[in-house]
């Protein structure tokens, strides 16, 4: 059953032979809540300086703040340690690259299945949806108002980071 995975369990193997994260809070200790896409060019923590147990990391595609992400960072604010709050898009994304039908006809063309049904919520201009994500975040009942709410965007091309909101 798990042998598609041999790879990954051996490289946890090793991992594990030296962890030394165990015991930890799971609050996070650099009071940092991060909502970034899930592009695997994005390493969150090691972009800023953060390691292990400094952050609550959330991934959505696009870097959307989502119910699910919203829920994630009212978790983080009220039960986590979290008072700062970065909103992390990024550069070259596909999610903002293509019109909901084209991307939707690439994943049925992969899939070789029809995909009507699949919210995919393309963003057609990133900066506005980052000014509205920031916004919604800072206006949440439950976030308040001594929370540190940012907007950002990620090059993937340099690792920088530019503030936008």
């Amino acid at each position: 059953m798990t042998e598609g995975f041999d790879d990954l369990l051996a490289a946890n193997a090793e991992y594990a032979a030296d962890f030394h994260y165990g015991g930890f809070d799971g609050i996070a200790h650099a009071g940092i809540g991060l909502v970034t896409c899930m592009d695997s060019r994005i390493p969150p923590l090691e972009m800023l300086g953060l390691k292990a147990g400094d952050a609550k990391v959330l991934r959505s595609a696009g870097g959307r703040v989502t119910e699910i992400t919203m829920t994630g960072l009212v978790l983080g604010v009220q039960l986590l340690g979290v008072r700062r709050i970065m909103i992390i898009p990024h550069t070259r994304c596909a999610m903002a690259a293509m019109s909901e039908d084209e991307l939707r006809a690439k994943v049925e063309l992969a899939a070789g299945k029809p995909a009507g049904y699949l919210p995919i919520s393309v963003i057609p201009d990133q900066l506005e949806a980052l000014r509205r994500d920031v916004a919604a975040v800072r206006e949440h009942p439950l976030i308040g108002e001594t929370i540190l709410v940012g907007g950002f965007m990620y090059d993937v091309d340099t690792g920088k980071l530019t503030q936008i909101d």
